[in-house]
């Protein structure tokens, strides 16, 4: 076994390492409207500080994003208004759509050199997780399962994390949140701080995502419910806690749409993205078309084993999971939109907590079974 952990170690660090081979040759200029405007945040940042929450048009008067918008060709350049990614605003600003996090990361690094370091620090923790996993496993079948996810989620920071710079953030925070749900519900005394530093997480991701807010949606539900039943002190401070850590992991953005939009619940999107939900065949079939739809059903048959043959915390996990996934996959599967990425979020969170939810489990019935170990050792020696 151990010689099986050292295997896929080395295979989760020979992903990253091609994988950061890879990043080293991207370019920062493919053209790809989203990528502009989230350079365009990372300008603000770097040029204003704080104060670059305030995307307004106006303030591109060093012609950065114009600048950026000539070199694809774009012919629209001098009018704001039809700057892709901007809306107008009801005060007449016209603003960046996009929440202010993968702005405010990408302008921790050099301009110039800001998406390869990005997406390394992402795949960085995320294989990190992934080889804590592997040498948590137990078992040979635990061990190859953790093994195989930790080589794919590595690879899952190349494609379809690429699609959008908002993914790879967003699938480190997955990586963490999942370990932190799954080390919180293994404990039979439940941490307050540890929930409520799953929810600052959470909370974080909205800030590179807004529809990261539904991430939240299980642990709500998990925390809720049971409140309303048995309405139980240590039950509701659990939730306040989470409620407290998504609120505050989510501030940046509530402030930026209250510069932006004239209010924290307003949103900076125009009507094109704000669309009511429907079901379309169409997008249905690209999901089944999609690396997606393995991991949605990866998600969903782990989490329905789960619930079907878990016991004690990892059939905790599972219902939070359970939860999670419905909300997510009910809201995105009636978005008459589909990207490449849409519901990889949901999937690599869920996956991310029921792996670690049955690794930690092992880890606790090996601590169990070793003082009976013992005594038997014992007895047997005694009995010669």
């Amino acid at each position: 076994m151990k010689l099986a952990k050292l295997a896929f170690g080395l295979i989760c660090l020979a992903i990253l390492a091609s994988n950061i081979v890879t990043m080293s040759r991207w370019s920062e200029a493919r053209g790809v409207y989203d990528d502009i405007c989230y350079l365009r945040q990372a300008h603000l940042f770097q040029r204003f500080g704080a104060d670059g929450l305030n995307t307004d048009a106006v303030r591109d008067d060093d012609r950065y994003f114009e600048g950026k918008m000539k070199e694809i060709g774009y012919a629209a350049w001098k009018d704001p208004l039809q700057w892709p990614c901007h809306n107008p605003m009801p005060s007449g600003k016209v603003v960046t759509q996009y929440p202010p996090g993968t702005g405010f990361l990408l302008a921790l690094f050099p301009e110039g050199h800001q998406v390869v370091p990005l997406y390394v620090a992402a795949s960085l923790i995320v294989c990190g997780l992934a080889l804590l996993g592997i040498f948590m496993a137990r078992t040979l079948p635990s061990t190859l399962g953790a093994g195989v996810f930790g080589g794919l989620s590595v690879y899952l920071m190349i494609n379809p994390a690429k699609a959008s710079y908002s993914v790879a953030p967003t699938m480190a925070l997955c990586a963490v949140a999942g370990f932190l749900t799954a080390l919180w519900l293994s404990r039979e005394k439940r941490s307050v701080w540890l929930i409520a530093l799953i929810g600052l997480l959470l909370g974080a991701s909205v800030n590179f995502r807004l529809p990261n807010a539904l991430l939240a949606a299980g642990y709500f539900l998990f925390l809720g419910i049971p409140f309303v039943w048995s309405r139980k002190l240590a039950t509701f401070l659990q939730g306040l806690g989470f409620g407290a850590g998504v609120l505050i992991g989510m501030a940046p953005t509530l402030i930026a749409q209250a510069i932006n939009a004239g209010s924290p619940l307003a949103t900076t999107y125009g009507s094109a993205d704000v669309v009511a939900p429907a079901f379309d065949l169409a997008v249905l079939g690209h999901y089944l078309r999609d690396m997606q739809f393995v991991l949605m059903l990866l998600a969903i048959g782990s989490t329905a084993w789960l619930l079907r043959a878990g016991e004690g915390s990892v059939r905790q996990v599972a219902l939070v999971v359970a939860a999670n996934l419905a909300v997510n996959l009910v809201f995105f599967l009636s978005h008459p939109v589909f990207t490449p990425y849409y519901v990889v979020p949901i999937a690599m969170l869920s996956l991310w907590s029921v792996s670690f939810a049955c690794l930690m489990q092992q880890q606790q019935d090996a601590r169990q079974a070793a003082p009976i170990r013992r005594e038997q050792t014992s007895l047997g020696v005694l009995s010669r």
